[in-house]
């Protein structure tokens, strides 16, 4: 059950696999799911405003721990009203501890049972993240969701290595938990344990066995094989078993991912994917992967997805994005950023749809089938 007085949910399975729907109830609004979560790092969504991701079907976004915290910091946040006030988005909010960071920011940081000391990229000074300070930052954001500082490894590494930040892990989730602050903030715990099934059991058990309000598969996305992803992902749902808390796999996003994580029982998805790809001209449609930079977009009139009601594909043709993105107007990043949200929120929507009335296959088997076959052309 949740522990926050204002956090709830409730999921009914499905007919495929362990796929669920659910709703999960917070502070500041219902999310349905499965559902995908745009990111915000620095309290924004890269070029769109709060009512270009209403009008995309955005439930709930994220933002980030560590780069808000840095700039322009928590606190100053907090005296501005907190996060939401601060960019203006009114629905939930998702914040990450700055776990990610202590992978991506390696080169930056150095790591001890206590915390983490981080090198900012933007002064050089240094900055202390520890399971209290990450959990006090989140509180002064006011996000509607907190996440457990963690320790994301490259699952590459030795296992011994992999073991211990593991662990390491599992002791800042419990003081995580101890720290978190009053209200109606709920807090996720992270599993971790790279692509071993025996550490991700272990991880499952010491993380689903604290009073989180929810769980988080971390870990994953970061360099495994798509094999070795569905497989960890069988592991941890199988040690999950019947758990009714929310499941959130974290910095997943291509869309045949979406499947094969939704068929293993979670519920939410993040990831910067669809609007990274969009800046460098790429956007996502039914029929796959489409580059406006290529020059066959030159002379084409057609919009981008005829099917799709972005503001992108209602008013311009896939011509003019060509043209944007070969003059480097910031307009092109804005045009395909709205469709790719657009498309990747209206694709959960559709899934969450095909759950309830039997057209689930169909549309994976389409998703899965044009995104394979645009890679193998590419080869």
């Amino acid at each position: 059950m949740s522990t926050s007085a204002t956090f709830a949910h409730s999921f009914v399975p499905t007919s495929i696999g362990r796929a669920r729907r659910g709703r999960i109830v917070t502070p500041h609004g219902e999310i349905e799911t499965p559902e995908f979560m745009p990111v915000g790092t620095q309290a924004t969504v890269k070029s769109l405003t709060p009512g270009d991701l209403r009008q995309a079907g955005a439930q709930m976004i994220l933002g980030n721990t560590y780069h808000l915290n840095l700039r322009p910091t928590a606190e100053r946040i907090a005296r501005l009203g907190g996060l939401h006030r601060f960019m203006a988005w009114d629905g939930p909010i998702l914040t990450d501890s700055g776990g990610f960071q202590v992978f991506s920011l390696a080169d930056r940081r150095q790591v001890d049972d206590d915390g983490v000391t981080f090198v900012s990229h933007l002064d050089g000074s240094t900055h202390r993240l520890t399971p209290e300070r990450s959990m006090e930052i989140q509180s002064l954001l006011g996000s509607d969701v907190a996440m457990a500082f963690d320790q994301l490894v490259d699952p590459a590494l030795p296992r011994a290595d992999v073991a211990d930040a593991m662990r390491r892990t599992h002791r800042w989730a419990a003081r995580s938990l101890a720290a978190r602050g009053g209200g109606d903030q709920a807090l996720f715990g992270i599993i971790q344990g790279g692509i071993d099934p025996t550490l991700r059991r272990e991880s499952v058990d010491a993380v689903a066995g604290q009073a989180f309000d929810g769980i988080a598969v971390g870990g994953l996305s970061v360099g495994e094989s798509k094999k070795e992803m569905a497989g960890t992902l069988d592991v941890v749902a199988d040690a999950l078993g019947d758990d009714p808390r929310p499941r959130y796999l974290m910095g997943v996003g291509s869309p045949p991912d979406f499947f094969t994580a939704v068929e293993r029982g979670i519920d939410l998805f993040d990831c910067v994917l669809p609007t990274r790809v969009a800046r460098t001209g790429q956007v996502w449609t039914d029929a796959g992967r489409m580059n406006l930079r290529n020059a066959a977009f030159q002379d084409d009139a057609t919009p981008i997805d005829p099917s799709c009601a972005c503001e992108a594909c209602r008013n311009h043709s896939r011509a003019y994005l060509a043209h944007l993105f070969r003059a480097s107007e910031l307009l092109a990043y804005r045009l395909a950023t709205i469709h790719n949200v657009t498309w990747t929120l209206g694709l959960l929507h559709r899934l969450r749809i095909g759950l309830e009335d039997g057209s689930y296959s169909q549309l994976r088997d389409q998703i899965s089938a044009a995104f394979r076959r645009l890679r193998s052309e590419a080869v």
